[in-house]
């Protein structure tokens, strides 16, 4: 098993988990796995979400050399702690890795999820009425989900979304104010002068982005801040 990214979580010492052995200890599973599920543990206590863990894949007991045994789990940065992952359990002996063992897990996990009320099209904006907050599974979820209502409303849908479905990051984005070839405001400010002129959007762009504007007068582009439908703002 390979890792792109390894985050280490935690690290502790064994004591009561390994046995008496003539050529050295043995180390049980159930040890193992006990420290798969701190691990989770830590990794979620302060996200707010409810983890149940669904699956352990099988690890053995080892048979180690004799010494002070420390464990170290690693998971790929990208796993939140919850759903499929592949972990990697790594025991040392007296500080000397020893194993490195690969383990699938499965996490459930239950939080407040925003979930529409009623079915949207693509393009429709987002408004207070149209969403909830409901507690839901989320193990099985692709990428970023909202947690409050204030994350999506104002945004917009890009594909048709049913009723009672928890939004995703991938089924919005923000509207933008500005549109390419639009005619816009360009403002620059600093504390003692503010400039402006007339200038020509060359992208699209939601509020706080930045998009690039034409100043007609000089046709420089330069890169500005969108400020609302009909104004950027460059630096001065």
């Amino acid at each position: 098993m390979r890792f792109v990214t390894l985050v280490t979580v935690f690290m502790m010492v064994v004591g009561t988990a390994a046995f008496g052995a003539p050529d050295g200890q043995v180390v049980s599973e159930a040890r193992l796995r006990e420290a798969v599920a701190e691990f989770v543990r830590q990794k979620t206590a302060s996200l707010g979400v409810e983890t149940s863990i669904k699956r352990i894949g099988s690890m053995g007991d080892l048979k180690l050399p004799a010494g002070e045994i420390s464990f170290e789990v690693a998971a790929p940065a990208q796993w939140e702690g919850w759903g499929r992952a592949n972990l990697a359990v790594i025991v040392r002996v007296n500080d000397r890795v020893e194993r490195n063992i690969p383990v699938a897990v499965e996490v459930d996990a239950l939080a407040d999820t925003v979930v529409t009320l009623r079915s949207l099209e693509r393009g429709d904006v987002i408004g207070a009425a149209d969403v909830a907050v409901q507690k839901r599974d989320i193990s099985g979820a692709a990428g970023k989900v909202f947690r409050s209502v204030d994350e999506v409303v104002g945004k917009r849908a890009k594909n048709a979304i049913r009723a009672n479905t928890p939004l995703r990051g991938a089924n919005l984005e923000r509207v933008p104010l500005v549109k390419s070839g639009q005619l816009v405001t360009i403002i620059a400010e600093n504390q003692t002068m503010r400039l402006t002129a007339t200038g020509k959007a060359r992208g699209n762009g939601a509020e706080g982005d930045i998009v690039m504007v034409q100043n007609l007068g000089s046709l420089k582009e330069l890169p500005g801040r969108v400020i609302d439908a009909g104004t950027v703002q460059v630096d001065f």
